[in-house]
């Protein structure tokens, strides 16, 4: 297997940079929950995003391959003087399945290894920055 760099993308070509990860699970219902934080976001930047294909979700890929990720929400929090600068954007994903959580923890680990970001444990949270 080839070794890639793990890339998150919203628009095809451009990487995004991950800020912070929460890992959390529902008591309630037992889904695993990701938060996902974004700041600044690249393709907003210089236009990318009307220049780029918009994926419609959020592809993660590393070595292993691609996995398409839909948010069950996004949030996009705005700031500065007029309060119309974008500051960050979080994504929320829900994962059910153990084997989808366990490929997405191996990408985020390869993730966090390319990146410089450390995985630390809370209870029952987890937090990657």
């Amino acid at each position: 297997m080839t070794s890639t760099t793990p890339t998150i993308q919203f628009f095809a070509g451009v990487a995004e940079d991950l800020t912070n990860v929460s890992l959390r699970k529902n008591p309630q219902t037992g889904k695993r929950i990701v938060v996902m934080i974004f700041e600044p976001i690249k393709a907003l930047e210089g236009f990318k995003s009307f220049t780029k294909q918009s994926l419609n979700s959020m592809l993660l890929t590393d070595e292993e391959g691609e996995i398409q990720v839909t948010p069950t929400s996004t949030k996009f929090m705005f700031g500065g003087d007029e309060g119309d600068e974008l500051r960050q954007v979080e994504c929320k994903v829900e994962i059910e399945q153990d084997e989808h959580w366990e490929r997405f923890m191996r990408f985020m680990h390869r993730y966090a290894d390319a990146n410089g970001m450390a995985y630390k444990e809370g209870g029952s949270e987890g937090v990657m920055e």
